[in-house]
């Protein structure tokens, strides 16, 4: 499968060397210009590639966005239409600055995503995790439910899917959270899910309410 990774920072640098060990090929863009991941490229080796950010886009079958929530308007609102989009996203205030309508419960941070990107297929995914956790965690010997879960959350049942295979491939475990809204909603910094290190056993049983959630 052909991934394009828009942010190279702890989350999207890792993410791409874990999808690069499955057998997958990336482009990878950041917002200083191809020329700055000169020695990232070289280590992921052969399928990988620097990019712009449109190239990334055009690239991908699915596209991972993992930049500051802050500055999602930034990014190209056309070349999404019909691509899986991976939200890894989270909104921080103090980093992001103020959006009230965050702040207010009227929307969430991934439906303004979904918005801004027009015709993406959107999961909220690999927002949960702490990247050190994500390059070291990962077994793929493991049964699926011993897996250290990543959750995701979207209204696009086949786009989770996908989503879910990319995560089983990695050596994690994909655990479902529900909608866009209500499901990311609960997998935003402050829940019961955020950075929490839970086998996909555990993690469901919590959603079901047979773990203390």
């Amino acid at each position: 499968m052909k991934i394009g990774i828009i942010g190279a920072g702890n989350i999207g640098a890792n993410a791409a060397r874990l999808f690069i060990k499955a057998g997958h090929e990336i482009a990878i863009a950041n917002s200083r210009g191809a020329e700055t991941l000169k020695d990232l490229v070289a280590e992921l080796g052969e399928n990988a590639q620097a990019a712009s950010v449109e190239e990334a886009i055009n690239f991908g079958e699915i596209v991972f966005i993992s930049i500051p929530f802050g500055k999602y308007a930034t990014l190209p609102a056309d070349g999404f239409d019909g691509k899986i989009v991976v939200d890894s996203n989270n909104y921080y205030p103090e980093r992001d600055g103020v959006f009230e309508e965050l702040d207010d419960n009227k929307t969430t941070s991934s439906e303004l995503l979904a918005e801004h990107l027009r015709g993406a297929r959107l999961v909220k995914g690999f927002n949960t995790i702490w990247f050190e956790h994500l390059k070291t965690q990962g077994e793929v010997s493991l049964p699926t439910e011993e897996r250290r879960a990543i959750f995701v959350a979207g209204d696009d049942a086949e786009a989770k899917q996908t989503v879910a295979r990319l995560i089983e491939e990695i050596g994690f475990a994909a655990v479902d959270t529900g909608s866009l809204r209500d499901g990311g909603l609960s997998q935003e910094p402050g829940t019961a899910l955020y950075n929490r290190e839970l086998t996909a056993n555990d993690a469901q049983a919590m959603l079901d309410g047979s773990g203390g959630y």
